[in-house]
């Protein structure tokens, strides 16, 4: 786990480097057109919670009578700072923004403007931080997970990195383990016990999650009550501590295919780890973190890219994967993003990850069950049967390509290779699972 948490490792000097001047090249173009307007840096960026193909996210603040949404995606489309087809300016969604892709890098960069939440909530994540030393090494690892899955964006029903930020605090804050503020906690474990309380224990149907104060957790009956006629608290219903009257998972409506891919990995990590997985050996090539996540050859392949180009010349000298970490080419994965087996191995049956071009029932696996990891008193929902197949792959998913084609390298005042490697994404929709019956979603 460690070894995968490596070759993500946020902060890696090159590629902070090749951040800081996509917000510079911004920031430049903001300057140009309102000289007296600041440029923030939020989110995952600012936290080093980022991933190798997150976005950066923006804000700026001034005074406008309208927000000068068009004006700056003109702008930026004349100085040839955004990839021409990238750029997209979202006026009607609730926090109105210009979503981009930078030509020189493909980093996708997110602008919002006069939007304080962001900011505050950067310096609330670095907070939590300092109070949990595990706590970057598991939201790490859940993005990925999420990510490959195409399940960690809102906009299509997944869960945002604030969500299950607050959703990783949350665990720790109730966690029966008196070591988990201790830096030499075993992660693995803790990984676990995350997807068995989020993919098995949670009643997401009754309860909500608050952090604030301690932590504890909150019925919806009662959160109802302080609402406006009409609302109800979404189906995962997350207090935010900066906002208590903002449900951060309000826009979350895949949800519970979030938590049916949660309980995937609890079965399959339950079982890799059990007395008996030494009986079902898996090829060589294959870890116990490996068989739900993968760090892609596309990925690495961007990673070399930006290494070669923003690297010191000691660092040139090395190669990028040095953990190691095994890497996979797309077409050895399956639907899972698992290693496809040989006709002479031994496989769990176990179900499909959730979000796929077409449908297929299957039937949930039998796995063996450890003791429950707390005795709170959620009541724990069973495991929907019907899971959808996942061929996504390390992206963006809100796009359906990624790094791609050749820049021109006179769009820059500094000069990069062209032929960058491409890592590609999926842009498809999920539907609303809301409508699944109380059976399925508690006993």
């Amino acid at each position: 786990m460690i070894s995968l948490i490596s070759m993500n490792q946020p902060g890696k000097p090159e590629e902070e480097k090749m951040r800081l001047e996509v917000v510079d090249r911004i920031k430049g173009v903001i300057n140009d057109l309102w000289p007296s307007a600041e440029v923030q840096v939020f989110g995952s960026f600012s936290t080093g919670l980022y991933l190798p193909t997150s976005d950066i996210d923006l804000v700026v603040f001034g005074k406008w009578e309208t927000l000068p949404l068009w004006t700056l995606e003109e702008a930026l489309r004349k100085r040839n700072v955004a990839d021409e087809n990238s750029i997209k300016v979202l006026d009607k969604a609730t926090v109105p923004i210009i979503k981009l892709t930078d030509s020189f890098t493909e980093v996708k960069v997110d602008i919002s403007f006069n939007v304080k939440s962001g900011v505050k909530a950067a310096r609330l994540i670095k907070e939590f931080k300092e109070k949990y030393p595990v706590l970057p090494y598991l939201v790490l690892v859940l993005k990925q997970f999420l990510l490959q899955r195409d399940l960690n964006e809102v906009f299509t029903g997944g869960i945002g990195s604030y969500s299950l930020f607050l959703m990783a605090v949350s665990f720790l804050q109730l966690h029966y383990r008196e070591d988990v503020c201790s830096p030499n906690i075993n992660i693995g474990v803790l990984l676990i016990e995350f997807f068995e309380l989020y993919g098995r224990h949670f009643n997401y149907l009754k309860t909500g999650i608050r952090i604030k104060d301690g932590g504890c957790y909150v019925a919806k009956d009662e959160v109802q009550k302080t609402m406006m006629d009409g609302y109800r608290p979404s189906m995962l219903y997350i207090e935010d501590p900066l906002q208590p009257d903002n449900d951060v998972g309000r826009s979350s409506y895949g949800a519970m295919q979030v938590k049916q891919a949660f309980d995937y990995a609890y079965v399959v990590l339950n079982h890799a780890v059990s007395p008996i997985a030494k009986y079902y050996p898996n090829n060589d090539t294959e870890s116990i973190l490996g068989r739900i996540i993968r760090v892609t050859q596309e990925v690495d392949e961007y990673r070399e890219w930006i290494r070669k180009n923003w690297g010191s010349p000691s660092q040139n000298d090395l190669p990028l994967n040095r953990n190691d970490v095994t890497l996979f080419e797309s077409q050895q994965l399956d639907a899972c993003n698992n290693n496809v087996a040989d006709d002479d191995d031994d496989v769990v049956v176990l179900p499909s990850a959730p979000n796929s071009k077409t449908s297929s029932n299957s039937s949930s696996p039998s796995p063996s069950l450890r003791s429950s990891p707390s005795s709170s008193p959620l009541s724990p929902s069973s495991t929907s049967t019907t899971s959808t197949s996942s061929d996504a792959r390390m992206s963006r998913s809100h796009h359906k390509s990624g790094h791609h084609g050749q820049q021109n390298s006179s769009s820059s005042s500094k000069s990069h290779p062209n032929n960058k490697p491409h890592h590609q994404g999926n842009s498809k929709r999920r539907k609303n699972v809301r409508d699944s019956t109380q059976e399925d979603l508690c006993r």
